[in-house]
């Protein structure tokens, strides 16, 4: 009788593991280990100053919804090899004139206005883009200027009051239990953007497109539709943060989302999207998101001064980056 020597389980269990181990890559994970270390850091040496304080925990996320919300949007356009650098003065000019026609006209209409505000930048973003052929680098740069001074011109540089209380519950300034609106927002963004992104053919497509342009075009994919949808989504996204940032500080003003388009595209490259697309993952760019609004928090319960808080901020977030890399092909 010949010897047979069968696959023992617990050697099937070790090959099993093997080949997990083979597969994981680590740095695809960076985002919620340092998120965890960093958590774990301020949780002990801000112990005594209320880190973890209910109160301090929801503030966290209540200043980081409208950088989540517009991180979500911005995935696709990295993903898409694109880039937007007006989210931020796209932002202050729907605050404004969401301000300014609730003001006049109400709810409704600001609602609208805010919408239409981020439709129209969007649709002209994605024509000088995909239309004309100049980088969405250049159009997006110079529609940052147009739009914050188009908000400065028509609010001669005032801030616009809203007096609207059912916008501003509904906009930032409410909250449903202990749970603020504006989390609301980051998990709605959260669920519509994962899901868009993994399970429908836009996503694929966005992903395909980014990947390997010339690649997609062969394989059917309309690539210039795609990228043009990308950003009149941004733009959309941008003008919804903005009405969020009216909602929050009751006023519309060019001064709210400055900024925001670096924190933006630090939270989704954190999160583990490809700055030269085809890969995206809107959960890691929520987790980016939040991370920073973390670190922003614990630097300042530190007593940190604000060229203290840049610095440092600006090294944890080069670090991660760093350590995300890229995967090589072996």
């Amino acid at each position: 009788m010949s010897n047979l020597n069968p696959i023992s389980p617990s050697s099937d269990n070790s090959n099993g593991f093997s080949r997990f181990i083979k597969k994981f890559y680590w740095r695809d994970y960076v985002v919620y280990i340092t998120f965890v270390v960093i958590f774990l850091i301020f949780s002990g040496s801000l112990f005594k100053m209320g880190f973890l304080s209910p109160n301090n925990l929801l503030n966290i996320l209540r200043q980081t919804a409208t950088i989540s919300v517009m991180a979500v949007a911005m995935t696709f356009v990295l993903a898409a090899a694109e880039i937007d650098l007006s989210v931020g003065a796209v932002a202050g000019l729907a605050s404004v004139t969401t301000a300014i026609i609730i003001g006049q006209f109400g709810i409704l209409a600001g609602i609208l206005a805010g919408l239409l505000t981020g439709v129209l930048i969007g649709l002209l973003n994605g024509f000088l883009i995909t239309k004309v052929g100049i980088p969405s680098f250049l159009v997006t740069l110079g529609m940052q200027g147009v739009a914050t001074g188009t908000a400065m011109w028509i609010t001669k540089t005032a801030p616009i009051p809203i007096a609207n209380e059912t916008y501003t519950f509904i906009f930032g300034s409410g909250n449903v239990g202990i749970i603020p609106t504006l989390f609301i927002w980051t998990i709605l963004a959260l669920l519509i953007g994962h899901a868009c992104l993994k399970s429908t053919p836009f996503g694929r497509q966005v992903l395909a497109t980014g990947g390997n342009e010339t690649a997609a075009r062969y394989s059917g994919i309309n690539t210039k539709k795609i990228k043009y949808i990308t950003f009149v989504i941004m733009s959309v996204v941008s003008s919804i943060s903005g009405m969020l940032y009216a909602g929050r500080l009751h006023s519309g003003r060019f001064q709210w989302g400055q900024g925001d388009e670096l924190s933006v595209i630090a939270a989704v490259v954190l999160g583990g999207t490809s700055l030269f697309g085809g890969k995206g993952s809107v959960i890691g760019t929520i987790i980016g998101a939040i991370l920073i609004g973390l670190i922003n928090n614990g630097l300042i319960l530190m007593g940190l001064e604000a060229s203290q808080q840049m610095i440092v901020r600006g090294a944890i977030i080069i670090l991660a980056v760093a350590l995300t890399g890229r995967k090589t092909q072996s």
